[in-house]
């Protein structure tokens, strides 16, 4: 792509602005604008027209058929591919309706439910969502959808995405109208960083743990891994660099803002960072922008990992979940401009804080996965305990009200080297806590706990849906306070004293932290199984239920659902480990025991002289442990034939299972350690994170 091209590339496989005023009727257009932009209903009078524009953009670029593209119960997308070939009378027509555009009828009966829909009765619908554009992939017009049951249960992410952006729209716009702020419509916005890693496909393909699971079930650590921290923002290797230019120049083309790569802490690890836009169509670039990466990826025979922690012992990868919230009008309302202590930013931020205390374990179970587990809490990843981080600028507003110490101002230093030379810079207000799990960075929070893999939806549903709750508390004790000023700041204040214990500014790897934590009250859900019960709760059922985004039966599917996906993840890394010891270690160390024996046999018949008791005392231990490893590989097998992977057996498969497999993981990376490297079964972490130049 020419580098004077780039604005007139970007975009071409959206069914976008410049698209849609081409190919739509003025009044058409402005119709589908209101609802996309201002939340006016749908006229479905408009459909036929638009799905004759999408037809005939997306067969003038090549495409064959079109799919309803939705977001099911599983983290990946889902899609029904269908010709727009269809007999006529006068003979092969090409068709899209109206009606194909705003319904389609997919089976998707075997996606997850937890019982919203039953097998015998599987009929389920996808619905058009004008509000985020269609896009062509390859040859498919790709129409984003919500997917519902039969009976009208949301069945996927996208319908309580929405949900929940409308309560928060509604909460938001009362309080903003006790402040006299016009407005239309307030909207969340996310700029989701991502983290993966790239490794050589070859090397990727002789892994059956990789390819099975997407992390390495065993290895022993490269003797040299992110301890001298030169990997982080170091030069790009020549295939990295090139894949990064694809990877950016085929995101630009589905309109999205690729913004910033670099080399991330860990060997072989990187990050993506776009623009941050509207929640829904974040969620959607996201999810469209993991599928992209792995298949360009493809192209440069390399494998990117989206899993939270594919190699132990270095970084794992997360998704930064930078959110904030705007106006129709354009202005950021967590952005305290010259003013930290308005009245409307301080109240803001108190009901934010008292939504992300009272629901901690919710949220922490929002970002909850077997892949997750293992990477918060080491390497730069955020611990498992909800806190909030508010910087220096606003925790001195926060400690003057709930210390009763006062405010002193300061005013940012400027920067500089210190020579003549260099350029004079501001010094920001606050700075990024890298150890806090929920961090204010200056006019957005940044939520650091989602794993690399997860749908930025799920983390997004909570926190608008918590937020819209604090915020509907807010307006329903200010509303009608004659008067006003003084009510809110006295409620302010009232919520950052009960919500306190939330806010802590300091390192979240502090070895006192958890102790202090627990004094606090505060929850350390260190696993699934500890995390996703938390949604069974009375009090949190009751808020998706106040809010209207979720029903109590939707609700408590989708625990289930994650639940059960937890053991099954578990269950399946279980499988995998023992077939690879069983399999491939068992037999390698047995043949080298024997290849040593020999060898001590054969010194001994050439001379006594010759003896060495070095490959009989290695024999004799690696004989040992093999012994220990194959035991322990047979009752783990054991152990999964009697665990059910219903959600009820994910505390076993946390307590129980996971040791187990850490217990075998140990012996078999110390048996690697006395192998011969080129006896070894698998590639090893060296060949792994260093195979890419």
């Amino acid at each position: 792509m020419e580098k004077s091209r780039l604005p007139e590339s970007f975009g071409t496989n959206v069914f976008g602005d410049a698209a849609m005023r081409e190919l739509l009727t003025e009044e058409v257009y402005f119709s589908l604008k209101r609802t996309v932009e201002e939340g006016e209903p749908l006229d479905p009078a408009i459909a036929p027209a638009v799905a004759n524009a999408m037809k005939k953009w997306a067969i003038s670029k090549g495409a064959t058929h079109f799919t309803h593209w939705f977001q099911p119960l599983t983290d990946l997308t889902a899609e029904k591919h269908e010709a727009f070939l269809c007999p006529a009378k006068e003979g092969p027509i090409l068709r899209l309706t109206g009606k194909d555009l705003i319904v389609g009828e997919p089976d998707a009966s075997s996606f997850p439910s937890d019982g919203m829909r039953r097998t015998c009765a599987a009929r389920g619908y996808t619905a058009w969502d004008p509000t985020s554009p269609a896009f062509l992939k390859e040859k498919t017009l790709c129409i984003p959808a919500v997917f519902l049951s039969y009976t009208g249960e949301t069945l996927d992410k996208k319908g309580p995405l929405l949900r929940s952006a409308a309560a928060l729209d509604r909460a938001l716009k009362r309080i903003l109208k006790l402040f006299g702020t016009p407005c239309r419509r307030v909207v969340t916005t996310v700029g989701p960083e991502q983290e993966y890693f790239l490794i050589d496909e070859e090397v990727y393909l002789k892994r059956r743990d990789l390819l099975l699971t997407g992390r390495t079930l065993l290895g022993a650590p490269a003797l040299r891994g992110q301890e001298l921290e030169d990997h982080y923002f170091g030069a790009l290797k020549s295939r990295v660099l090139e894949y990064m230019h694809d990877l950016d120049e085929t995101l630009w083309s589905y309109g999205i803002y690729a913004h910033s790569e670099h080399n991330e802490v860990a060997p072989a690890q990187h990050e993506l960072a776009p623009v941050f836009t509207v929640t829904n169509l974040a969620s959607d670039n996201n999810q469209l922008m993991m599928e992209l990466m792995q298949k360009v990826a493809a192209r440069h025979r390399l494998v990117c990992l989206l899993h939270e922690k594919p190699f132990a012992g270095i970084n794992g990868s997360g998704k930064h979940n930078n959110w904030s919230l705007s106006t129709d009008t354009g202005e950021n309302l967590l952005d305290p401009a010259d003013d930290p202590q308005s009245p409307r930013f301080l109240l803001l931020i108190a009901c934010i804080l008292a939504a992300v205390d009272e629901h901690q374990g919710i949220l922490r179970a929002s970002v909850a996965s077997a892949g997750n587990d293992r990477r918060l809490g080491g390497d730069e990843a955020p611990p498992a305990i909800l806190s909030v981080y508010l910087g220096d600028q606003l925790g001195a507003i926060f400690d003057s009200i709930v210390l009763g110490r006062e405010y002193m101002p300061q005013n940012p230093a400027p920067g500089s080297v210190g020579v003549p030379e260099s350029p004079i810079f501001p010094i920001d207000a606050t700075d990024r806590n890298r150890t806090s799990p929920f961090a204010f960075t200056g006019n957005k929070f940044e939520f650091r706990m989602p794993g690399a893999k997860c749908s930025v939806a799920d983390p997004n549903i909570v926190l608008n849906t918590i937020a819209a709750d604090a915020f509907s508390r807010a307006a329903d004790a200010l509303e009608g306070e004659k008067d006003f000023l003084p009510a809110c700041k006295k409620y302010t204040e009232e919520l950052f004293k009960k919500h306190a214990r939330i806010v802590f500014n300091y390192n979240g790897y502090g070895p006192d932290w958890a102790e202090e934590a627990k004094k606090r009250g505060l929850l350390n859900l260190r696993t699934t199984a500890d995390a996703v019960p938390q949604f069974f709760r009375r009090e949190s059922v009751d808020v998706f239920v106040r809010q209207g985004v979720l029903t109590e039966k939707e609700l408590i599917a989708r625990a289930d659902i994650a639940l059960e996906k937890y053991c099954k993840t578990v269950r399946i890394e279980a499988l995998t480990l023992a077939d690879m010891l069983r399999r491939d270690v068992f037999p390698t160390v047995e043949g080298y025991v024997r290849e040593l024996l020999e060898t001590a046999s054969l010194k001994r018949q050439i001379s006594e002289n010759c003896a060495d008791m070095c490959e009989i005392l290695l024999a004799e231990e690696l004989s040992s442990m093999n012994g220990e490893l194959l035991k322990g590989a047979e009752e783990l097998e054991a152990l999964l034939a009697r665990c059910p992977t219903e959600p009820a057996a994910a505390e076993t498969f946390a307590k129980t299972v996971l040791p187990a497999m850490e217990r075998l993981r140990s012996l078999a990376d110390a048996m690697e350690r006395r192998c011969p490297s080129d006896r070894w079964p698998f590639p090893s972490y060296t060949a792994l994170l260093y195979s890419v130049r």
